[in-house]
């Protein structure tokens, strides 16, 4: 198989190929396909700590050559396309595997001893006495990819790495039996069961990942853990703080790291709260601007999208701001005017700054959330006083509480008795006040309540004081208007009113409208 010093990772391979034709000999037990299906497990782990090595060198390489180009510009890009060649022959391998899969029951996977049969392999590779499409491509790829390592590698590459070379990707043809030659792609893959094909197209993997990094180390020598180095040059302080804003007096909370600006990282995309940035500064940070939330904090959703062996890599980016009222104006309250009026519904704004809407609790008898940023409705009941106590949660639970504000209760003040609008004493002829409509007017008050009358009295000098059941003069009090004379005041009292929508609030006394007849 070999002779002189060679390595144990040859030795497992040479053990695997005599395996194999133990294997024929033996009427290939089921015991060593199950031995070959874990052999193949053994080796996708171990490339896939390969690959994470290889990551970190590269990723370190470029940091390098985006600091110092002069000394490793040219290793990166040719370390570039090393990593390209090999990540595409890679790919490939990979989908062959895939594609010898097809015929496999997904839940038979991991049951190797059912891959005893060699059709799905020779199929693939093999028409009669001749190759396939695929299996001309299959040694084509290999070729190429040795091919395409020593024209990137050129006069740099070393002897060992071109032995290294030559010893895993040797596809001549080998010999067998009687000095007799057979071509390698029929040696190594015509007649094996589905799981031994499976684990030698793994092996091929293995030797790539192996051969990309002994092709790194013969670059770059000692140089990266020499050149490895710390400077405020590339490096900056950051100091993230454990909330966007704190109140006075809280603790400051947060965590400092070291952490540096690539001009050379380009990602694919950054998305915030759904809309894509692409603008970046001259360091290349992001630059992300939007109009503000409301206020409180407001959570900044997202994820950075890089392109990594042509598979995008997703970094989440979750924050928050804090957004608080602008100043606009002065604050300025009147100490002993916090009245609210009973029998009406008093609109009230609540807001504690630095907190949303929605993590604010206000409480307080007959008070209901309107609706509206900050905005209520308070309908108070019996008593001199109302007391609304509020609090809130910051967005990491902290509990503030408000000192509770008090408001004074009072009745709607008394209405007076109106017509036209007009109060007190009026002047107006006989005729017209026989037409008119009695009201009730609410004198200085803010609220635009609307009063209804349901009866009143009217009063004509030397008649006898007639009710009146609605807002018009009946055929009494007409008859009883009659008889007045110009000059006569006649008085309108005793009005009986309320609130249009609530009818069950007792309103103070009406007062008295009196008219001076002008005929």
């Amino acid at each position: 198989m070999a002779s002189g010093k060679v390595s144990a990772r040859q030795r497992m391979i040479n053990l695997m190929y005599l395996v194999f034709i133990a294997m024929l000999a033996l009427n290939m037990s089921k015991k060593v396909l199950s031995s070959f299906g874990y052999l193949n497990e053994k080796l996708i782990d171990a490339n896939e700590s390969v690959a994470s090595d290889i990551e970190f060198v590269l990723s370190d390489l470029e940091r390098k050559a985006s600091e110092q180009p002069k000394k490793y510009a040219a290793l990166n890009d040719k370390a570039a396309k090393i990593h390209a060649l090999s990540a595409t022959f890679y790919s490939y391998l990979q989908g062959v595997k895939d594609t010898l899969l097809i015929s496999v029951d997904p839940e038979e996977l991991k049951d190797y001893e059912s891959m005893d049969s060699e059709t799905a392999g020779d199929e693939y590779f093999f028409s009669g006495e001749k190759l396939t499409k695929e299996g001309t491509r299959f040694v084509a790829n290999i070729n190429g990819y040795k091919e395409g390592l020593e024209e990137v590698l050129g006069d740099t590459i070393k002897k060992e790495v071109l032995t290294g070379l030559n010893k895993r990707f040797d596809t001549r043809d080998q010999l067998i039996e009687d000095g007799l030659k057979q071509s390698w792609i029929r040696n190594r893959y015509e007649g094996f069961p589905l799981v031994a094909t499976l684990t030698n197209i793994s092996v091929i993997q293995s030797d790539v990942k192996t051969t990309e990094k002994e092709i790194y180390n013969s670059l770059l020598g000692k140089q990266l853990s020499q050149d490895a180095s710390i400077s405020e040059k590339t490096y900056e302080a950051i100091v993230i703080s454990e909330k966007p804003a704190y109140f006075e007096g809280e603790q400051f909370k947060g965590t400092v790291v070291l952490g540096k600006y690539d001009a050379s990282l380009k990602p694919e995309r950054l998305t915030i709260n759904g809309k894509n940035y692409t603008e970046r500064n001259a360091k290349g940070a992001a630059v992300v601007t939007f109009k503000t939330g409301e206020v409180g904090e407001n959570n900044m959703i997202g994820e950075f999208v890089f392109k990594q062996d042509g598979e995008e890599v997703k970094i989440p980016v979750k924050s928050s701001y804090l957004v608080v009222n602008k100043p606009n104006s002065a604050v300025v309250s009147a100490d002993k005017m916090n009245v609210v009026y009973r029998g009406v519904e008093n609109p009230i704004t609540i807001s504690i700054p630095g907190i949303s809407d929605n993590n604010i609790k206000a409480v307080a008898k007959g008070l209901k959330k309107a609706k509206g940023v900050g905005k209520y409705i308070l309908s108070p009941g019996k008593g001199k006083e109302v007391i609304i106590n509020v609090s809130g949660r910051t967005n990491d639970g902290e509990l503030i509480k408000s000192p509770p504000v008090k408001f004074r209760i009072k009745d709607i003040p008394a209405p007076a008795a109106s017509i036209r609008k007009q109060i007190g004493v009026i002047r107006m002829p006989k005729s017209s006040l026989s037409k008119s409509e009695v009201g009730a007017e609410l004198l200085d008050f803010d609220f635009d309540l609307k009063l209804n009358v349901s009866s009143f009295k009217i009063k004509v000098p030397g008649q006898s004081t007639v009710i009146v059941k609605g807002t018009r003069l009946d055929v009494r009090a007409k008859k009883s208007l009659q008889r007045a004379r110009r000059g006569d005041v006649i008085n309108i009292f005793d009005v009986k009113a309320n609130i249009v929508g609530n009818s069950s609030y007792r309103l103070k006394r009406v007062l008295p409208l009196s008219i001076e007849l002008t005929n």
